[in-house]
């Protein structure tokens, strides 16, 4: 009777596992709906202004961590081979996800946490090699970006709201005053002037920009690729694991309708250098992605019960532009802020030098593929 029991409830699983992402896959259809929407208005030069509602209330309400981990162990469940390139096909249509990239057969991924985090196919993400420009190191949406007028300052959230970069990060990022050369500014790495090509600043050192202090924040949906890569040669230097209050949802009326969003949430903040300056990202983890994975440190669980706040100092861990650093399982939100090359002074135009300063070459609600370039200078 029990070994009945423990067969018929194998192979009920997969049936619940299935009802379980149809009914998710028809909740969150509306959700896209609205989800683009926004994004064209917010194309079309219109923007809504942060508005608290009853369903951010309610959410407070919720064991959203709890409900993370639930979903984390049923997207875990191996499914049947036969069943899976329905489950995965259904999931593309819902949330637009382009099966010509996936690398290998839908067969192969044992379970939906695995095509979650899946690879891309060699070639799918070309990658911008100029060395004046910052890569988008995900796929996802642009939906803010710019420049950090002083230290101290706060950022949008959204029109209406925001937020500390010091208190989202876990340090006070500030811009170097002077405009000494990267090589030459104190480091503990001596491997930006190695991945710095010889001869390219050959401006005298008393003309040398000085560096200003830029930010970006990119959404990942459900369908996106998952996986992070470098948005430039990188060292980082120090990792941040902040286990936060909850596990919201990140989404557009997420954004507009929470306060401190990403600050709340779980997160991990990678802080290190580039030949500009300072590197920083924030992986914001989400409502079902409590679970951020870091390729050179493995044994860092996320979103468990009873998590405490970590810094680990010291990495030393050094990867190239378009590296891949590390995955979400399923989407979220990465937060840049990075120094680079600032305005043009008098200074250069009086030496007749003309310089021109780190540009966005993106707008906002715009979709950006990984590797595609974010701004140039």
């Amino acid at each position: 009777m029990l070994l009945f029991l423990h067969g018929a409830a194998r192979s009920f699983l997969p049936g619940a596992t299935v009802a379980t992402l149809a009914m998710v896959a028809v909740l969150q259809g509306k959700r896209i709906y609205e989800e683009k929407q926004m994004e064209l208005a917010i194309q079309n030069g219109i923007e809504p202004e942060f508005s608290p509602d009853t369903k951010a209330s309610f959410l407070r309400l919720l064991p959203l961590r709890f409900i993370s981990r639930v979903w984390g162990s049923i997207s875990s469940i191996n499914l049947p081979t036969w069943s899976r390139p329905y489950v995965y096909k259904g999931w593309a249509r819902a949330f637009h996800t382009d099966l010509d990239e996936v690398p290998l057969s839908l067969e192969e991924y044992s379970s939906l946490r695995e095509f979650f985090a899946r690879g891309l196919k060699a070639g799918a993400r070309p990658i911008d090699t100029r060395e004046n420009c910052m890569l988008s190191p995900v796929d996802g949406i642009v939906t803010r970006y710019g420049r950090v007028a002083q230290p101290g300052a706060k950022v949008e959230q959204v029109k209406g709201f925001t937020y500390s970069l010091s208190a989202l990060l876990g340090f006070e990022p500030n811009p170097i005053k002077t405009a000494a050369a990267p090589e030459e500014k104190k480091s503990s790495r001596s491997i930006f002037t190695f991945w710095r090509s010889p001869g390219t600043d050959k401006r005298p050192k008393e003309v040398r920009p000085p560096r200003a202090l830029f930010y970006c924040v990119l959404y990942l949906g459900p369908g996106d690729y998952h996986r992070v890569h470098s948005p430039s040669n990188w060292c980082i230097e120090n990792r941040r694991h902040f286990s936060g209050t909850n596990l919201y949802p990140v989404n557009a009326r997420a954004a507009r309708t929470i306060k401190n969003l990403y600050v709340v949430n779980e997160r991990i903040v990678l802080e290190g250098e580039w030949q500009e300056g300072l590197m920083s990202m924030a992986l914001v983890g989400a409502t079902n992605c409590g679970s951020i994975e870091l390729k050179f440190e493995p044994d860092l669980k996320t979103n468990i019960p009873k998590a405490e706040s970590s810094i680990k100092e010291n990495c030393g861990y050094c990867i190239r532009k378009g590296d891949e650093a590390t995955t979400f399982n399923l989407g979220s939100t990465v937060v840049m802020v990075f120094e680079a090359p600032g305005e043009v002074e008098d200074l250069f135009k009086v030496l007749d030098n003309p310089y021109q300063g780190f540009n966005f070459t993106v707008e906002k609600g715009q979709r950006i593929k990984m590797g595609q370039a974010l701004g140039q200078w």
